[in-house]
């Protein structure tokens, strides 16, 4: 049997849907998924299996306009991305068409290594009527020879089993890259502290959208199968502490039973999961912070 496998690198503005894509690809949430826009950070990969080829999914975080050091290493770490895949998939949200983003990135990727396959995919297309879709996919393949275009809804699951074909039979030889039933290859450490981390902004999306980051301090198996996970919740400031607490603790608590029941979902266990919130004044200029979110503290710079 010849298989197959290679990285693809989903691409595209914050909300696009890259990472409902990812979840869709694979079959399980891997990948946070929120309506607030620049919710991944590290690069989350998905495995998923078709056939005899093993795709490797790179969330990317969206591509923005950075304005701090964060910002700057989320969106070096999205080109570093597409710049080590073997198959590049552009994400473009049809009922909003080609915005200045959209225009930047299209321009960003003539300046990827020459004959490196990128596919676009046009998303959410049933926010809009058949003619828009046709004149946009036109427009797109007019500014860059894309090797295949794909109408999908990542959400309700239209096109994705025909783009994942397409990326099955483009994907090079290779041995496969991941065991069979591994669909992430982020430490669970990492996964634990994105899944809270999500219910965090879900939770408190008005108030503290980017200034608070979730790290897994300790994780300890228990002889009865079940695991203990202890977690800090690092804010910027003592005010915002609060807000994470609430009245008489009930925020907090509230998130951390949403947190628990996803993570034992995911790990098909019984988890103990506790949760200390510090305030760390600047834990956005501190290489640590940004090793365990999977970015390079340099590329802030």
């Amino acid at each position: 049997m010849t298989t197959r496998a290679g990285f693809i690198a989903l691409i595209g503005e914050p909300n696009a849907g890259k990472s409902t894509l990812t979840n869709r690809m694979v079959g399980a949430k891997v990948s946070i998924v929120t309506h607030k826009v620049q919710t991944t950070r590290a690069r989350i990969r998905g495995v998923a299996m078709e056939g005899d080829s093993q795709l490797v999914f790179v969330d990317t975080p969206g591509l923005f306009k950075p304005r701090r050091r964060l910002d700057r290493a989320m969106v070096a770490a999205a080109w570093g991305g597409a710049a080590d895949a073997d198959i590049i998939v552009l994400l473009i949200e049809a009922h909003r068409g080609i915005t200045e983003g959209v225009e930047r990135i299209v321009e960003g990727l003539a300046e990827l290594p020459r004959g490196r396959k990128v596919a676009l995919a046009i998303n959410k297309i049933d926010r809009v009527e058949a003619p828009v879709l046709l004149a946009l996919s036109k427009d797109l393949n007019d500014r860059y020879a894309f090797a295949n275009t794909f109408m999908i809804s990542a959400e309700r699951g239209y096109g994705v089993a025909d783009l994942r074909k397409w990326l099955a039979d483009e994907v090079p030889e290779s041995p496969w890259l991941y065991p069979e039933d591994q669909i992430a290859d982020l430490p669970m450490r990492m996964i634990a502290a994105e899944m809270t981390r999500e219910k965090l902004t879900l939770r408190l999306h008005q108030e503290l959208p980017y200034q608070l980051t979730v790290e897994t301090e300790h994780w300890q198996e228990r002889e009865d199968g079940s695991a203990r996970i202890d977690q800090i919740i690092y804010v910027s400031r003592d005010g915002h502490k609060g807000i994470v607490l609430g009245h008489k603790g009930e925020t907090i608590k509230a998130i951390g039973q949403a947190a628990r029941a996803e993570i034992e979902e995911f790990l098909g266990r019984k988890i103990h999961l506790f949760l200390q919130v510090k305030v760390r004044e600047n834990w956005q200029d501190e290489a640590e912070r940004y090793s365990e979110m999977g970015l390079d503290f340099k590329d802030g710079n």
